[in-house]
């Protein structure tokens, strides 16, 4: 899941213990989102029923996230409409679905998506699709209605909001000369070899592969980075997009995240790093919802699915799903299945899976989140700097008990209202580095989760706990792929497209987990074969 989509020592202490704020037992709240249950039910259930009926289809898309439903429209767009989509939860769109909170809309994952450039003409179609661009005069347009209003983003360091997020306010020269020194190597290494999104479209050169071999924190130690505020930024970036911090992601990963798209620059430098965007109050799901909405249409999308068993026969794959609404299991015998699942579910379910799928599946590690969404009854006092921006971070104070969070957005920010009101604050941990995470995110109450928040946030905000009356939160026990050292040269081998009838579509598959990659690989599965 992107935040887009915790420095592990210093996140120890809230994870593992009560977080140090003052109890809040008059704030309702609880989980939603995901059902833990129906995940778990896969791992756990030794033995099934027999199917008690078969439905046939042409094409089976195993999976509802992005990959899954951008592989639907696909088939829709080639006239293909003889194919159904089996979705594990209530309702499609993986890590990009959204819910309300007091009436408003917000997003339990995914809230961002940057403006695609020319490398993505699929995704760039969809967006023409939906009414995001058009041409004007000849070009492009992109409807700024939907793109990130400014402010845009501000970061709370040294007791005050400062613009962007780069540490800037009262830093030392050497803090800027280490800036402009970074800022060298990733022009430097744009320059060397293409840096593409999605990354499924082009074949890692030398010299990714070399920087695939090691992590981040080794490469920067190697050319002597070492000045904290660069590397809190830095590490900050990598659990943004890939839920685990420098010691944690590749080399590759940390440079790809920059020379990808707007590369790294200075601010004073005479130009800025910040790009375009497209947000919505619900944040991704205002995509989802759309890739959804026809299928729920045409009776195609299957919601509430365990996918069992998935087998590729003689004549045709077969499939074995427990339907939980009739709790009975249900078969499916489709010419074509297209296996929209994270891969260690897939390497699971699979019969006689490929060994590029078990290959791939033993080495993927996935990164746990955990996303919260508090209501407002009234706007935060703001403190001295930078105005309320849509991306709120602040940066750690240094304490043991510093959780190391990505901050909050604001469901309200593109709102046009004159006069600032009620609103909903998203707020994000990642927590791929984090030992043991997986386990304790589940075991404590939601109220651990409510009073780390509080003690986080009170820091920039001391009147967040007397205007805050509800909370809800969505916990991700496997929400992305980390792509760390060696996941790009296991990319370059992809599980053999059996005679066409097994196709494979997930951002697993790019080896990190954005919009843009489960997309790119969902559309030409959908596009290709029969």
């Amino acid at each position: 899941m992107q935040r887009r989509h915790f420095l592990a020592a210093s996140a120890l202490p809230l994870i593992g213990c009560d977080a140090q704020h003052e109890s809040a037992p008059d704030i309702e709240g609880g989980f939603e989102g995901v059902n833990l249950e129906r995940g778990h039910r896969l791992r756990d259930t030794k033995a099934w029923p027999a199917p008690s009926v078969t439905h046939r289809t042409r094409v089976l898309i195993a999976g509802g996230g992005v990959a899954g439903l951008a592989a639907a429209r696909a088939l829709r767009l080639r006239g293909m409409h003889d194919f159904a989509l089996l979705e594990l939860e209530d309702s499609a769109g993986g890590n990009a679905r959204a819910t309300q909170l007091q009436g408003i809309d917000c997003p339990m994952g995914a809230h961002y998506l940057p403006v695609p450039g020319d490398d993505a003409p699929p995704l760039q179609d969809l967006l023409e699709e939906l009414g995001l661009r058009r041409r004007v005069s000849g070009r492009w347009v992109w409807d700024e209605m939907h793109l990130c209003h400014s402010p845009q983003e501000r970061l709370f360091f040294r007791g005050e909001w400062q613009e962007g997020l780069l540490p800037l306010h009262g830093v030392a020269p050497q803090t800027l000369a280490a800036y402009r020194q970074f800022s060298a190597l990733v022009e430097r290494l744009s320059k060397a070899t293409r840096w593409l999104i999605p990354v499924s479209s082009v074949r890692a050169s030398a010299l990714q592969l070399e920087l695939d071999g090691l992590t981040f924190s080794a490469w920067l130690k190697q050319q002597g980075v070492s000045d904290a505020q660069l590397l809190w930024y830095l590490d900050y970036s990598c659990r943004d997009d890939f839920g685990a911090g420098l010691a944690t992601v590749s080399a590759w990963a940390g440079i790809h995240y920059f020379a990808s798209r707007h590369g790294f620059h200075v601010p004073g430098d005479g130009s800025a790093e910040r790009e375009g965007v497209f947000t919505w109050p619900e944040g991704n799901a205002w995509l989802t919802r759309r890739l959804a909405a026809p299928l729920a249409a045409a009776g195609q999308l299957h919601t509430g699915q365990i996918v069992l068993r998935i087998e590729d026969g003689k004549h045709g794959v077969q499939v074995d799903a427990f339907n939980t609404a009739s709790q009975a299991v249900e078969r499916w015998q489709a010419q074509r299945c297209i296996v929209a699942l994270p891969v260690m579910v897939a390497a699971r379910v699979l019969q006689n899976p490929d060994a590029r799928v078990r290959e791939r599946a033993a080495h993927l590690r996935y990164a746990p989140w955990l996303v919260a969404n508090v209501h407002l009854a009234q706007p935060l006092n703001d403190r001295p700097g930078a105005a309320p921006s849509w991306d709120n971070v602040i940066y750690p104070d240094g304490s043991a008990s510093a959780l190391h969070s990505l901050g909050y957005v604001d469901a309200k920010h593109q709102s046009l209202q004159r006069v600032p009101g009620a609103t909903v604050l998203t707020w994000y941990l990642a927590l791929g580095d984090v030992p043991d995470a997986r386990r304790r995110l589940f075991e404590q109450p939601w109220t651990h989760w409510r009073d780390a928040l509080l003690a986080d946030l009170a820091v920039p905000h001391p009147d967040l706990r007397s205007k805050l009356t509800r909370m809800t939160v969505t916990r991700y026990g496997h929400a992305m792929a980390m792509p760390t050292p060696g996941t790009l040269r296991q990319l370059q081998h992809k599980p053999a497209d059996r005679a066409g009838r097994l196709q494979f579509a997930h951002s697993d598959w790019a080896g990190y987990s954005v919009f843009e990659e489960a997309f790119a690989l969902g559309h030409a599965t959908g596009s290709s074969g029969m």
